[in-house]
């Protein structure tokens, strides 16, 4: 089996290339995580009090130092999402094992940030999801995969269904015992 923190893998779908990301990246990432717009869609349930929102250049640098150290400690894996037409990252996809005492154990835990123009398009978002999914289950060793989406992002929720992912009634309870809900799942067959 493949270790995903000994070599992450590069993902490609028809329009969209998925792969670890670099310094380079935070000129367009700061599009994403300076757009105030794409903000209510990020998942920061269970990031001690982060909301990702990088108002300053030197922000999304200092996140992309963050995000690679957690990735060297085999915290979590964190791929740009590279549009291919137009030549520029769009945002990215997090992912996690999970291990813990509810419903969303051995899951992979995915968070997906994108620009806000893509938020509002369902099948970008599904064509991202596609990429990803059927790898999550072999490269996180997990039997679900569980991903965030308020009751307002209907674009990135009819991805979600259109991808074989359900609405759960479970709560993810954090490190802390704060539960956090709007959780889509979907199953390994």
């Amino acid at each position: 089996m493949i270790d995903v923190y000994e070599k992450c893998p590069v993902l490609e779908g028809s329009r969209f290339q998925l792969r670890f990301v670099e310094n380079k990246d935070a000129k367009d990432l700061y599009q994403v995580y300076g757009d105030k717009k794409a903000l209510p869609f990020f998942n920061s349930d269970n990031c001690h009090g982060c909301i990702f929102y990088c108002p300053k250049l030197k922000d999304v640098e200092e996140t992309i130092t963050y995000w690679t150290m957690e990735y060297n400690n085999k915290g979590f894996v964190r791929w740009s999402i590279m549009d291919q037409e137009v030549k520029k990252v769009i945002g990215t996809i997090e992912l996690f094992h999970r291990e813990s005492n509810d419903y969303f154990n051995d899951c992979g835990l995915l968070r997906l940030d994108v620009a806000s123009d893509y938020e509002m398009q369902t099948e970008m978002l599904k064509d991202i999801l596609s990429i990803i999914i059927e790898p999550t289950y072999r490269l996180f060793d997990c039997s679900m995969i569980a991903t965030k989406a308020a009751p307002y992002a209907v674009d990135r929720i009819q991805a979600l269904k259109e991808t074989g992912f359900v609405l759960s009634e479970e709560k993810l309870v954090g490190h802390d015992g704060t539960e956090y809900r709007d959780y889509w799942v979907r199953m390994k067959n």
